[in-house]
């Protein structure tokens, strides 16, 4: 038997005059709001922070995601470092 190749994780990302967010590769919405949007990906969880932010298409079956409004920034957390990051709190009370 032969042993079928493991699928290629993929993304695109598209920003259009910072204001139209088109992404590729979407597993799931952990939440969202004007402000922030917290995207599970096939690379990693996505932070996405702007302005005025609202969901213009979801198609969580094709992994497409649509954001429109002013995008400030797109970060990638991999997991490995997430656990790392422990915040303002977390930095005071060593």
């Amino acid at each position: 038997m032969m042993e079928q190749p493991k699928k290629q994780k993929q993304q695109d990302v598209k920003l259009t005059n910072r204001k139209l967010l088109e992404l590729t590769g979407v597993t799931k919405v952990e939440s969202f709001d004007s402000e922030l949007f917290l995207l599970d990906t096939e690379l990693g969880m996505l932070t996405i922070t702007g302005h005025n932010l609202h969901m213009k298409h979801l198609s969580l079956e094709q992994g497409l995601v649509a954001i429109e409004g002013m995008v400030y920034s797109l970060a990638y957390s991999d997991g490995k470092n997430a656990g790392k990051s422990k915040g303002v709190f977390g930095k005071l009370f060593r």
